[in-house]
Parts: structure tokens; C-alpha cells; sequence
């Protein structure tokens, strides 16, 4: 994440963001959904509370944790 400290954005911004989850989800909202805004940038926001706030990340960081993912990095937070 380079450093830099993320802050969660208004909902202003996200009017209009089409959001969606992963096919793997549960059917009891414990989902992480993510959608693609102008400006090369992605949302982030838990489906629990989608009025809550939402975490923005340029794509790049995004590619970054993808890759972590399928490369096994996060498997130790999995119980």
C-alpha cells in the first residue's frame, strides 16, 4: 500500500458505483463487495453495511493483493 494510510470516502462519490461480490460468497452477507469508479480506482465496503463507509484503492493496489492472494500470501488468516 506504498505507506500511505486509506480513509473511507463519501457517498457522494459512490452514487451510481454498480457494486459486486464473489460468486463464493454466503448467503448470510458475509461478503466483501468491490466496484470500479472513474479515475482508475476501485471501492471497497463490506455488504453488511452498505451505507457504511468504503475503502478506495487504485487498481494497481488491487492487482497487488490479488496476486497475493492466488500466490498463497493470506492463507494463514484462513482458519
Amino acid at each position: 500500500m506504498n505507506g500511505q494510510t486509506r480513509t473511507s470516502t463519501s457517498a457522494t462519490r459512490l452514487t451510481g458505483a454498480q457494486w459486486r461480490r464473489s460468486r463464493h460468497s454466503g448467503a448470510i452477507g458475509n461478503c466483501v463487495e468491490v466496484a470500479a469508479l472513474d479515475g482508475n480506482e476501485v471501492a471497497m465496503r463490506n455488504s453488511r453495511d452498505p451505507e457504511g463507509p468504503a475503502l478506495i484503492y487504485t487498481r494497481a493496489e488491487i492487482a497487488a493483493f490479488v496476486a497475493g492472494a492466488k500466490d498463497g500470501e493470506f492463507d494463514d488468516f484462513i482458519s
